[in-house]
């Protein structure tokens, strides 16, 4: 064997023990030899208030959808919402203004797509306080996950206020454009070595916002200048940022995506990874 082949599996191994280590990181106590504690449920918290949208369903029924865990069409959540329960985490939405007591039940508060006037007649916007407060949770261990959307499909002005409190700015611009069934334009293949992307072949992210990033803000997967998706450490918790809601059922399963594509690994491995920092 040459010493060339020997370097690249000694680099292979290295970085499979680096993902092993990210995604399954040892309890304090269990380092030091000692039986850790029972650990509790974690609560994935998803926000229904910034978004908030309503329909009229075949009943004649006013019927909150879009980004929740119990809208099963293509708009809905209910994937994503069965992959956490399976992997043991709990569920819960909350549907008017974080408050301590709220967070505190919490170890991923999930923001996503907050709305326009043209999604609701009164939105409810990220406020000075609602930041104050919720980054005082991070910074204490929560853990925040922000999924935007391209531009005219997200309301920025109050997000950018919350992102930019962890180093991430969403551009507002629409990258990824797909017309028709030109799936290819909505693809990524290349990855780093990173916990959310083991065993990960392709993903597929279609008219998002790209993003800007300081310290202490990182790009977690960037493609041809742009930051995709970014990654935060704030005091003892951490913020994930993603300019697109990308985990909805429609993107989820093939019902319009041709097989082959991977975003329910992904986001079992991304949700594993956050709910590992959550509290440490």
């Amino acid at each position: 064997m040459t010493l060339a082949a020997v370097m690249r599996i000694r680099t292979a191994l290295r970085d499979a023990m680096m993902v092993a280590l990210l995604m399954f990181p040892l309890p304090a106590s269990t380092a030091r030899g000692q039986v850790p504690p029972t650990v509790r449920t974690r609560v994935v918290l998803l926000d229904c208030y910034y978004n908030n949208e309503w329909k009229t369903d075949e009943a004649g029924n006013t019927v909150r959808f879009h980004y929740i865990w119990s809208d099963t069409a293509n708009s809905g959540f209910s994937i994503l919402g069965d992959i956490l329960t399976r992997s043991g985490a709990r569920i819960d939405t909350l549907c008017r203004a974080p408050s301590r007591a709220a967070l505190q039940r919490a170890s991923i508060y999930l923001i996503v797509d907050p709305d326009t006037p043209l999604e609701t007649r009164a939105p409810n916007y990220i406020q000075p306080a609602d930041i104050t407060l919720i980054a005082k949770w991070v910074r204490e261990g929560g853990v925040l996950v922000l999924m935007g959307n391209d531009r005219g499909n997200a309301e920025f002005v109050h997000l950018n206020a919350l992102a930019a409190m962890f180093g991430i700015t969403f551009n507002e611009d629409s990258r990824n454009r797909v017309v028709g069934r030109d799936f290819a334009a909505g693809t990524f293949d290349r990855f780093p070595v990173h916990p959310l992307f083991a065993g990960v072949r392709r993903i597929f992210i279609k008219e998002l916002s790209t993003l800007r990033v300081k310290k202490p803000a990182e790009a977690v997967l960037s493609e041809g200048g742009d930051v995709i998706m970014a990654f935060s450490k704030y005091g003892k918790g951490a913020v994930f940022a993603v300019g697109d809601p990308w985990f909805y059922n429609e993107y989820m399963d093939e019902r319009r995506l041709p097989p082959g594509y991977d975003n329910p690994k992904a986001a079992g491995n991304l949700f594993r990874w956050l709910l590992g920092i959550a509290g440490n």
